[in-house]
């Protein structure tokens, strides 16, 4: 009988520890997904891809000067960092039952529309749209789109895949992937 209880509780404790904490697993998708998707808009800058500067977020606090330097480089990823970590947040709990890849690549375009078209302008981040290049136009845009993408998708795939969730087929007595290979196949 002990061992039944053992094996009972044991179970419960993996299972309680397959559940991923959403709001950590929103800051570290955040923190990643800043940090590569804001290296790839400072690379963008760098090869004149873009005429945004990688410091845009943080353009009304800092002279554009000061941003075009490679400490104001630094400043403007660490801003993108957190911007990225306060929309995973957002995604994660709004949106994180949407399956596939739609729902972050909106999320993305949703984001780059907010920024570049309607606030951004407003408030001093950017210029408008109808300024700046196409280049610049379809680069940010593309790159939002593929950083909602990796927010969206990366959520979907770890609340939504069950297969993730199910237990081991041995645990459950099941012998599905310790068949022995069939005669005619050796």
């Amino acid at each position: 009988m002990k061992e039944f209880q053992y094996r009972r509780e044991q179970n419960n404790k993996d299972t309680q520890q397959q559940r991923t904490n959403p709001f950590l697993f929103a800051v570290r998708l955040g923190f990643f997904a800043g940090l590569i998707w804001g290296c790839m808009r400072w690379m963008s800058y760098a090869l004149s891809f873009t005429k945004v500067v990688p410091g845009f977020l943080v353009e009304p606090f800092y002279s554009h000067k000061y941003l075009l330097t490679w400490k104001g480089g630094v400043v403007g990823l660490v801003s993108f960092i957190l911007f990225s970590i306060v929309a995973s947040l957002i995604y994660t709990f709004l949106f994180k039952k949407y399956t596939g890849p739609w729902g972050g690549m909106i999320y993305g375009f949703v984001w780059w529309l907010l920024l570049f078209v309607a606030f951004g302008p407003m408030i001093g981040l950017m210029p408008q749209v109808t300024k700046t290049t196409w280049n610049t136009i379809w680069t940010d845009s593309c790159l939002f789109i593929l950083w909602g993408l990796f927010i969206g998708y990366t959520v979907a795939m770890e609340f939504n895949d069950e297969r993730l969730r199910e237990p081991d087929n041995q645990s459950n007595g099941s012998n599905m992937n310790n068949q022995q290979p069939s005669p005619s196949t050796q």
